[in-house]
C-alpha cells in the first residue's frame, strides 16, 4: 500500500513539475526576456545574462523534482565543468538531460531545432540566449567552433534524439565533425537513469514503480590529437572519432546496467 501510495503522488509531483516549468517558461517569455531585450542593449551582455536566467530557472526545476520526492540525483566529477570553451558530449536517455546539463554548466551553449527559433512560445528565450539555429546549413560547424573559441561551453547529444527503448546508441558524425573542424578535446558526460523513465515515446505520467535516480558522470576529456595526428583529412578522422565515442557511450552505459 505505502509503495502504492508513493508512486501516486510522484505521478501528482511530476505532473506539478512539469506545470511549474510551463508556467515558468510562459512567465520568462512574455515578463523577464523582453525586459531584458529592452533594458540591454549591449549584446554579449544580453546573452550572458539570458542564458543565467535559463540556467537559475533550470536549476530551480531540477530541485523543485527532487524536493517533491520526484528524483535523486548524483553528479560525479562536477568539477571538470568549471573549465571554459568545452565541447561536452553525453548521452541521452531521458526527456530531461538538456535540464540537468544546462543546469549545472555555466556559460552553457547549445543547438537549437530550427523550428524552436520560429516558434512563438519559444523563439523569444532561445533568440535571447543566442543559441545556435541548426538551419544555418554549412555554417553550423563553423558556429559551433565560434562558440567554443569564446569560451562557451558546447553542449551536444550527439545522438540526435532520445536513445530509443531498445538502448541501442547510434551517433551522428556533426558533433565530431566540431571537434575536428575546431581541434577540440571531447569532456564526455554518462547519464544513467535507474529505472528507466522519459524515455524516447514515453508518457510523463508512465512513472515507475521506484523512485528514480540519475547518475551524471563528468568523464576525463578525450584527446583530439590522436585522431588528427596522422594527416588524414576531417571527414576520416571525423568518423574514426565518432565510432570511437559511440563504442566509448556504450560501453560506460552498459557497463553499470
Amino acid at each position: 500500500m505505502l509503495n502504492r501510495l508513493s508512486r501516486y503522488w510522484r505521478i501528482l509531483a511530476t505532473g506539478f513539475s512539469f506545470l511549474t516549468f510551463g508556467v515558468g517558461g510562459l512567465i520568462l517569455r512574455i515578463v523577464v526576456f523582453p525586459l531584458i531585450n529592452a533594458f540591454v542593449w549591449e549584446k554579449q551582455t544580453r546573452i550572458a545574462l539570458a542564458r543565467s536566467v535559463i540556467r537559475i530557472a533550470f536549476r530551480g526545476f531540477v530541485g523543485l523534482m527532487h524536493m517533491l520526492g520526484v528524483l535523486r540525483y548524483q553528479i560525479i566529477g562536477l568539477e571538470r565543468l568549471e573549465r571554459g570553451g568545452l565541447l561536452i558530449l553525453a548521452n541521452h536517455p531521458t526527456l530531461i538531460d538538456t535540464v540537468f546539463l544546462m543546469a549545472f554548466v555555466k556559460r552553457a551553449d547549445c543547438i537549437v531545432k530550427g523550428r524552436l527559433w520560429n516558434n512563438p512560445f519559444t523563439r523569444g528565450p532561445v533568440r535571447a540566449a543566442g543559441y545556435i539555429n541548426n538551419d544555418t546549413g554549412v555554417d553550423l560547424v563553423t558556429n559551433c567552433v565560434a562558440s567554443l573559441r569564446n569560451g562557451n561551453n558546447l553542449i551536444i547529444f550527439p545522438e540526435g534524439t532520445r536513445t530509443p527503448q531498445s538502448g541501442e546508441i547510434s551517433l551522428k558524425r556533426g558533433a565530431a565533425n566540431i571537434a575536428v573542424r575546431g581541434l577540440r578535446n571531447v569532456t564526455p558526460v554518462v547519464i544513467r537513469c535507474k529505472p528507466p523513465t522519459l524515455g524516447k515515446g514515453e508518457k510523463w505520467w508512465h512513472v515507475p514503480k521506484c523512485m528514480v535516480r540519475f547518475c551524471i558522470e563528468v568523464q576525463d576529456d578525450i584527446e583530439i590529437d590522436s585522431f588528427v595526428a596522422d594527416g588524414s583529412t576531417e571527414v576520416m578522422a571525423a568518423r574514426r572519432l565518432t565510432e570511437y565515442l559511440e563504442a566509448y557511450f556504450i560501453e560506460e552505459v552498459q557497463r553499470h546496467a
